[in-house]
């Protein structure tokens, strides 16, 4: 459902959340170490996470990655869209350009509520409730716990 970039990112948030709650900075090397990621491919992601103010950073020997209480409470929504944009939230489920309640295409009235369950979901989860389900032993985030 989600591009591979994308569920990358939000495996390195839950993480992030989880180390800023212990009051500690993550570098990318263990962060793609411990998600199972490829390094390069998350530290991209990070530094575009970082540019878009979800995450923050600092650099030097005790620096890494971590959030701020606020950005614990960022929604799935906007880490989603901020990676991926917004086109499985808004967009027609055949790909069509111009699909609406006025001219839908095959599929339009079936994944307009899939589309709005998905929404909600999204919407109404943050990186902090997710975190909590792993510290709390509801998920899992690594194959190794």
């Amino acid at each position: 459902m989600f591009s591979k970039a994308c569920t990358y990112g939000i495996r390195a948030l839950i993480l992030i959340t989880q180390r800023s709650n212990e009051g500690e900075k993550i570098g990318a090397k263990e962060i793609a170490e411990v998600t199972a990621t490829p390094e390069p491919f998350t530290a991209k992601i990070l530094q575009q996470l970082s540019r878009q103010g979800i995450i923050q950073s600092v650099k030097g020997p005790r620096g890494g990655f971590y959030l701020d209480d606020e950005q614990q409470n960022t929604p799935l929504y906007t880490v989603v869209a901020a990676i991926d944009g917004d086109q499985l939230m808004t967009g027609c489920g055949l790909g069509f350009l111009e699909c609406s309640d006025e001219k839908p295409c095959p599929m339009h009235a079936k994944f307009k509520s899939i589309r709005a369950s998905i929404n909600k979901m999204l919407q109404s989860t943050t990186l902090k409730d997710l975190s909590n389900d792993v510290e709390g032993g509801l998920s899992f985030l690594s194959l190794k716990n």
